[in-house]
Formats: C-alpha cells, sequence, structure tokens
C-alpha cells in the first residue's frame, strides 16, 4: 500500500477539521446578491455576505476594487458608492473562494409587498392580457421571487431559496400582475432598469409584516407573537389543524354517497336528480344551506369539429372546492375558492355527440356553496364556444357540520417581518408598491395607527428614512347595497386615506376596477399604472403629474346644501357617465339618506329637499359603492370619503 493511501485515525480527524474549516471560510452571499440582480442607481450600495473570521474579501465592480475583511462573526459588506442607471456588469468577489456574477444592471429596485392582490401572478391574468405576455420579453424588467416563510423567532439574515429573472414570455407568468405593469409603465417612461423584488402573501394582516420592536405598541399582537416562539405551542396548533382536517375530509368521502356510486361515471343513471340554474348559489336556488358535498352533471352536445383538438372547460369561480370530470375523467380539481377553474382537456377526451360534465362540489363552511355568478361557464376548442349556463343536475352526495376554521401560522404577527421582510434591509432600493388591507377589514378602527408604524418600522430598519411608499385603496368588493349603510371595507378605505399624512407616500383609488364577486379583480393593468403614476410625482420628482383622484378637504353649509372642497382636482371635476351618485346626505339625526350631487366649478355641491339641516356627507362610503363616479379629468377616481368621523 502507499504511504498516502494509509493514514492513522488523528490523520483522517486533522484532514477532515481542515477541510471543515475550509468549507466554514468559504465566501458565501445572499441569494439577492446573485447572476441577474439589479443594484439600485444613485444611491449607497452595499455588498455583503459571510466568510471566515478575519478572511480578505476582494470585490471588483464596474473598473473598482474594494477590500474588505471578515468580522469576527463572519459578517462583511463593501459598499460600491452611487453609480448611475446601466449594465449588463461583471462582479468578481475574491477570498479562499473565487465567485463570478453576470448580468448585473443597475437601475431602480421597488419591493412588492402586500397579500394576494399583490402576490397575485400574471399567469392567473394571462387570458385577460395575451398580447401583454407575448411582447413581455425584456431583460432590463426583473424580479426576484421572495419565497413565502415565516419565522417568529428572529429575524432572518438570507432566505432559503431565490433567484433573478428577466421578463420574457415564460418567466413573467411568474410575476406580480400588478408589479409587472407597474415596472412596465415605469421602464417604458424613465429607461432604466427596474427590479421587482416580490415579497407578498395571500391573506396576511399587516401585523405579519412587522418587527418585534414596532408591535411593542401593539401589545396584544406583540403577545401572540411570543406565543407562536415556542415551537412546542406552534407544532401542536399545526397538529390540531392537520388532524382537523384531515378527519373532515376523510368523514366526508366516507360518508359520499357520490363516490360510493361513482356518480362521476357517464353511464350513471342520474334521472331522478333535480335541477338547477347555474351560475348561482344553491342556497339562492332552493337547496337552502348545505355544508358538504353537492354534485352537479350536465349533459352537452359536442360537434365533430370540436373533437381530437385540445380543449378548455371554463367553470367560472366555485365556492369552496371542486373535483371536476369529462366523461368519467378527473380533468382538474383545486381546494379553495379563489382561483379561477380553466382546466386543459386532452383532444382525445371530447366525443362527437353526447359528452357529461360532472363536478363534485365542496363546501367546507358556510353552507352557501355554487359557482360564482358573472363568471366564465364554457367549453371552448378549435374557435368554438359551448355555452354552459343554464340547468344543471344536481343531488346532494353528503351533508355534514361545518370544518372547524384553521389557524394561519403564517399570518401571526411578526412571522413574516423575520423571514420575507428583514433580509432584504441591507439592499438599497427606489421604494416599495403595497397592496393590503382585505384582511384588516374586521378591524378598521386600528389600520391608520397600524399601517402607518409598519411604514415607518420598514423605513427605519432599512435605514432609508423616505423611501417613497405607495399603496392600493381597496377595491369595490362584495354585493352592492340599495341604501346607503355602514361598511368596514370603507372605514378601512378611510384608514387608508388618512395614512397619506405620513410623509412620502401615495395612494391610488381603486373603486372603479374590483369585481363585486371576486376580491382578486383580474384588471391589474390599471392598478400598475396608477401606481406608476404617483411613482412619477414622489419617486421620479415629476411636478405637473397628476398622481391622485380628488380627494375630499372641507365643507361648509348653505342653507340646505353642502358644498365639498377637494384636492387633487387637476384638470378639473368631473362625473363619468352622467349625473353624480353615491353621495348620501343626513342631517341632525345622522340617519343617511341618498342625495343629489353637480360640480360647481371646483366644488361639489350636495342636498336632498327632505333634508332641511344638512350635518354631515358621505361619497361611495359602502363596501361596493357601484355607480359612484366623481373623477378629475385625468380620468383618476376620487377617494370615498365621509364628513362625519
Amino acid at each position: 500500500m502507499k504511504l498516502d493511501e494509509r493514514r492513522s485515525p488523528c490523520a483522517v480527524l486533522f484532514f477532515v477539521l481542515i477541510s471543515f474549516q475550509f468549507a466554514v471560510s468559504q465566501v458565501r452571499l445572499p441569494r439577492l446578491i446573485s447572476d441577474g440582480m439589479v443594484l439600485q442607481r444613485d444611491s449607497d450600495v452595499k455588498i455583503w455576505g459571510w466568510a471566515g473570521d478575519g478572511e480578505q474579501i476582494t470585490v471588483d465592480f464596474n473598473g473598482k476594487t474594494y477590500t474588505v475583511t471578515a468580522e469576527a462573526d463572519g459578517q462583511w459588506a463593501v459598499r460600491l458608492g452611487e453609480m448611475s442607471a446601466g449594465g449588463p456588469y461583471t462582479m468578481e468577489i475574491c477570498a479562499e473562494n473565487h465567485i463570478t456574477l453576470n448580468d448585473i444592471m443597475i437601475g431602480d429596485v421597488w419591493v412588492c409587498s402586500g397579500q394576494s392582490n399583490m402576490e397575485l401572478p400574471m399567469e392567473r391574468v394571462k387570458y385577460r392580457y395575451p398580447d401583454v405576455i407575448a411582447q413581455s420579453d425584456n431583460p432590463a424588467i426583473r424580479q426576484f421571487f421572495v419565497p413565502r416563510v415565516y419565522d417568529f423567532k428572529k429575524p432572518q439574515g438570507d432566505f432559503p431559496s431565490g433567484s433573478w429573472e428577466p421578463a420574457n414570455p415564460k418567466t413573467v407568468l411568474k410575476f406580480t400582475a400588478a408589479g409587472y405593469f407597474f415596472a412596465k409603465e415605469l421602464y417604458e417612461k424613465h429607461h432604466v432598469p427596474i427590479g421587482l423584488i416580490n415579497a407578498g402573501l395571500g391573506g396576511s394582516p399587516a401585523q405579519a409584516w412587522m418587527s418585534e420592536d414596532a408591535l411593542k405598541a401593539f401589545p396584544d399582537y406583540l403577545e401572540t407573537a411570543k406565543k407562536f416562539r415556542d415551537e412546542v405551542y406552534l407544532n401542536a396548533i399545526v397538529e390540531k389543524d392537520e388532524a382537523a382536517s384531515n378527519a373532515w375530509y376523510t368523514q366526508l368521502s366516507q360518508r359520499d354517497k357520490g363516490l360510493a356510486e361513482e356518480w362521476f361515471t357517464p353511464g350513471y343513471d342520474a334521472s331522478d336528480w333535480a335541477t338547477m340554474k347555474i351560475p348561482g348559489y344553491w342556497t339562492d336556488r332552493g337547496l337552502g344551506r348545505v355544508t358538504g358535498v353537492v354534485w352537479f352533471r350536465k349533459e352537452i352536445d359536442v360537434p365533430a369539429s370540436m373533437t381530437n383538438k385540445p380543449a378548455k372547460l371554463w367553470l367560472g369561480r366555485i365556492v369552496d372546492a371542486d373535483q371536476t370530470y369529462i366523461n368519467g375523467k378527473r380533468v382538474g380539481e383545486i381546494t379553495y375558492e379563489w382561483p379561477p377553474r380553466i382546466y386543459d382537456i386532452a383532444s382525445d377526451l371530447l366525443t362527437p355527440g353526447k359528452n357529461i360534465i360532472v363536478v363534485r362540489l365542496i363546501n367546507n363552511s358556510s353552507g352557501r356553496g355554487g359557482f360564482v355568478p358573472e363568471k366564465s361557464y364554457k367549453l371552448t376548442a378549435a374557435g368554438q364556444t359551448i355555452d354552459l349556463t343554464g340547468q344543471w343536475q344536481y343531488k346532494v352526495g353528503a351533508a355534514t357540520e361545518p370544518l372547524l376554521p384553521k389557524t394561519f401560522i403564517q399570518w401571526q404577527p411578526m412571522g413574516l417581518y423575520n423571514a420575507m421582510i428583514a433580509p432584504l434591509l441591507n439592499c438599497r432600493i427606489k421604494g416599495v408598491i403595497w397592496y393590503q388591507g382585505e384582511s384588516n377589514t374586521s378591524k378598521p378602527g386600528e389600520y391608520q395607527r397600524l399601517f402607518s408604524a409598519m411604514i415607518t418600522n420598514w423605513r427605519d430598519k432599512w435605514g432609508q428614512s423616505d423611501f417613497p411608499f405607495l399603496y392600493v385603496q381597496l377595491a369595490n368588493f362584495m354585493e352592492a347595497k340599495d341604501e346607503p349603510s355602514e361598511s368596514n371595507w370603507a372605514e378601512l378605505r378611510e384608514a387608508q386615506l388618512q395614512t397619506l399624512t405620513v410623509p412620502n407616500t401615495g395612494m391610488v383609488v381603486t373603486i372603479d376596477i374590483g369585481e363585486g364577486n371576486d376580491i382578486h379583480p383580474l384588471n391589474k393593468e390599471d392598478v400598475g399604472k396608477r401606481l406608476a403614476r404617483a411613482a412619477g410625482k414622489i419617486a421620479y420628482g415629476e411636478k405637473d403629474i397628476v398622481c391622485s383622484g380628488p380627494l375630499y378637504e372641507s365643507m361648509r353649509i348653505d342653507g340646505n346644501k353642502v358644498i365639498l372642497s377637494f384636492t387633487h382636482i387637476g384638470g378639473g371635476l368631473v362625473a363619468e357617465g352622467g349625473k353624480l351618485q353615491s353621495f348620501a346626505i343626513a342631517g341632525p339625526d345622522k340617519k343617511f339618506v341618498w342625495a343629489k350631487a353637480q360640480i360647481d366649478d371646483d366644488h361639489v355641491v350636495v342636498w336632498n329637499e327632505a333634508v332641511d339641516m344638512p350635518t354631515a356627507v358621505r361619497y361611495a362610503w359602502a363596501d361596493n359603492p357601484e355607480g359612484a363616479n366623481l373623477y378629475n379629468k385625468e380620468g383618476l377616481p376620487a377617494s370615498p370619503f365621509r364628513t362625519d368621523r
């Protein structure tokens, strides 16, 4: 045996220790510092990472060399100083190891955060914007997708995964839709690279995005956060929720006659089933409140010209979950209510003549299951369409008690800040765009204070005390009311309006581009464009741009009329589509009734002949302020408001 092949246990241990020490001393970079990254122009850019104690690191970039020694804890950072927009560039990082980063751009970096309406990807709106997606090839617009994780113990220094991707027809499907349209508008105007950091999570409340020290002003939320820091407590909740859910669905399947008798098969005799008009909810169609499984079945006649070709089945939205079959074969399933049901159908599945569509629909809590109205219900193939609305057969498969509510651990206070925001804090940014609030509508009275504290918290932690923070006011949602009424959604919009008192913030109004039957409206193009207008004014110094619709300023009473003044009137006030609507007025009894309103120069005059002594006015004060039509000439809608706060 050769000498170098004979190692004593001590020699082996020494070799392992030296190898481990070498591995530990290797320079390591955070996920953000990687190929394709966008660095913030005109800012004191930092490059950072980890290495062995005392290790010397050299960074070569854009013709300059920077040297630094790692601290005792292994952390190191160099500052590149301010740089103009441009690229692509290469960066060399040398220490015990050598790292080359390619395709680096210098431009504007925007953090895109909030809940599902910011998280919602271009994939969800691809049928609305096919041409935009087809023409999205632009390496100057890039996204870093932050993994959806949480941590209650401490702020994290890095992400478990993540990389930068340039926009093209394939990758853009993963981009935040609102963020992409925002970036597209900015690029077309300023022609500088735009980097989007996509850090949103569906359903998340504002307190989930706040640090521990910021939550000290909100002791109830801080106490909740501390409870979830206990792994025993957290794991017990996870196990309990999983066990309850598994038991509920298992029992439901065992009791479901439709599964036992295979109601989804084409040959099943459903002649005795009742019929129901679709779309709609079964509570409104005579079935009443049923929690459990209801099966739906429809026979359609398919022409030969639609067969032997790929097809799509459009089933709008379903409350809550579905398993869908065509001719006995399952073609799709979604386990919760919000995503649209658009299922691809294999070219060999449809046959000329009779075809059977079966939907196993599960409602797990409200008992108000069904097919959401005003969505697309159709079968398409070869440029032809079969309308699926109308009468469907139905039968209850199993009825049961509601599933107990789940504890959404990822939404608890502090968790998202620690895991999804803290690792970003070394990254210089241009600003933040934010779309959130739906999950705080149960307590609208606290939102202004909470949201304002969150903005301040982020700026403090970033060390950028005044970066632009632009946000979306809640869109119109739920059923429109016939009479003036109270509204948590209106109160939260008011809190968002009042948050404009925080310096360097901007708000875009979206009560005209929502969908009453969908908390996730598909029109993200106008959201992005309006955010870009706000950025033009607040972040890019475009003095002449009108960045907001009319905002209520003051009122005065003249007899039985109230005269309202506004800011941000731009070229003037206008009533889109006819007479002003959605104004309500009240007298000393504080009972609001619909009012007449008209524009008088730069003011709005509001009255009702039955109210002799008006004391207050409200505008668009509703969950879904249908018909609200006060705009400025720039086409931006007025924010809802009330004078009686």
